[in-house]
């Protein structure tokens, strides 16, 4: 039997309790789902600090959005 390396985190392990149970297909989109907004409401309320810190404008995003790539 393998050996982990690494000790597991308290989500890990959450979800480790989770997997125990066998969802659906739509019961497993709407995991995915839940993670995704959980995620992407931590990066868009990291993004605003830095934004306000930064003391940026919506000018600024224009500018930013116009910029050539």
């Amino acid at each position: 039997m393998n050996t982990l390396k690494y000790p597991l985190s308290n989500a890990q392990m959450e979800l480790l309790k989770l997997f125990g149970t066998d969802l659906s297909d739509g019961e497993l989109r709407e995991l995915k789902l839940v993670l995704s907004r959980f995620y992407a409401e931590k990066a868009m309320k990291a993004a605003d600090a830095i934004w306000e810190n930064r003391g940026m404008s919506d000018d600024d995003m224009d500018q930013l959005l116009n910029e050539p790539s």
